[in-house]
């Protein structure tokens, strides 16, 4: 059998899940200025993860630390938030909560997910906070140009598929703008020319998974 792995791969999504965790904690009152200590953490067992940079940088805020996808703050993020709270926000963008781990761990991306249900989560900040089902094939015609399928048209977007608030929306695609700006992913407004990009990097132990996702 074939394998799609945009549509069947299921991987670590490792920093480009982060999103998924700012957007819950907005919505229990945290702000792109709040500010949140990026110092050393040890968890249960011994566990310490790191920076990607090797560096703490102290007191910083949320724009800053997503702009510069730091592991510490996230983590200290999802303490606040909740696990639990975490994994049923990234089930409204399309990902499998039952797949993302119930510890600390969710918040550097550890759970699971294909390249489709990233695109579709992406896709709920850029539509406002609507989620629309993706198609993976729209439309198909032999030799002749006689259409042979079409898929479905999509349903207007409305309350009956909105997921998260329109205001949610509004400031993580400020925050995300940021990230392609002046963070990790700055080289992607630099070479593209062009300051309508928003998304995020991630990448996974050894860069075994190295993602961009995002939009424009």
């Amino acid at each position: 059998q074939p394998f799609n792995h945009a549509t069947q791969a299921q991987r670590q999504p490792g920093s480009s899940f982060k999103p998924l965790l700012y957007s819950a904690a907005l919505e229990q009152g945290f702000a792109p200025a709040t500010v949140v200590d990026d110092a050393p953490f040890v968890g249960a067992n011994g566990w310490a993860p790191q920076n990607s940079d090797g560096q703490f940088d102290g007191p910083i805020t949320l724009r800053q630390a997503l702009a510069r996808s730091k592991n510490l703050v996230s983590i200290r993020v999802a303490q606040q938030v909740g696990t639990g709270a975490a994994r049923e926000w990234a089930g409204r963008f399309g990902l499998d909560a039952a797949q993302q781990p119930d510890n600390l761990t969710l918040a550097l991306g550890a759970g699971s997910a294909t390249p489709l249900q990233m695109a579709q989560a992406y896709a709920v900040f850029a539509n406002g906070g609507h989620r629309v089902m993706p198609v993976v094939i729209e439309r198909i015609t032999d030799a002749n140009g006689k259409l042979l399928f079409e898929a479905p048209a999509a349903p207007p977007l409305g309350e009956a598929n909105r997921v998260i608030p329109e205001r949610n929306a509004f400031v993580m695609r400020s925050l995300l703008n940021d990230v392609t700006r002046v963070g990790t992913a700055a080289r992607a407004q630099a070479q593209l020319r062009r300051p309508d990009v928003y998304g995020k990097t991630g990448t996974t132990n050894d860069a075994v998974d190295a993602w961009f996702a995002g939009f424009q």
